[in-house]
């Protein structure tokens, strides 16, 4: 899940004990968060400035329409903040890890919130020193 940090950091997730991932309109993104679960874990992601993973959120509420969304057609999730990551992971070592040369994060760049198989989770934990 990607997130700008000057308009919603991991800080400011962890200073609000629980936030809305709402805001998403792109169709891909849309339906990686419709598909997300209760207790599922993702890594939250400074776009923009930081460009790195910085720590692993819970999803606390699922199947929610988001409510910035008028037309009730887009999805959002609740989640909480679980642990930072021991070293944050840039952008530049998932481009250079030859594993992740097919993640979403990277065939899909724009995307906000990009899906990771298990294989590619393992990596980036590795890649954090976890």
């Amino acid at each position: 899940m990607k997130s700008e940090p000057f308009k919603y950091s991991w800080d400011d997730l962890v200073a609000e004990g629980e936030g809305t991932w709402d805001g998403v309109r792109n169709h891909r993104a849309k339906n990686n968060l419709a598909a997300m679960e209760v207790g599922e874990e993702a890594f939250f992601y400074h776009s923009r400035e930081g460009l790195e993973i910085v720590g692993i959120a819970e999803i606390s509420v699922s199947g929610i329409t988001d409510p910035t969304d008028p037309e009730n057609k887009w999805a959002a999730v609740k989640v909480k903040a679980k642990r930072k990551l021991k070293n944050p992971v840039t952008l530049k070592q998932i481009k250079a890890e030859p594993r992740l040369a097919d993640c979403e994060l990277i065939r899909l760049g724009r995307l906000s919130v990009a899906e990771l198989t298990p294989e590619e989770w393992k990596v980036i934990l590795e890649l954090a020193g976890e």
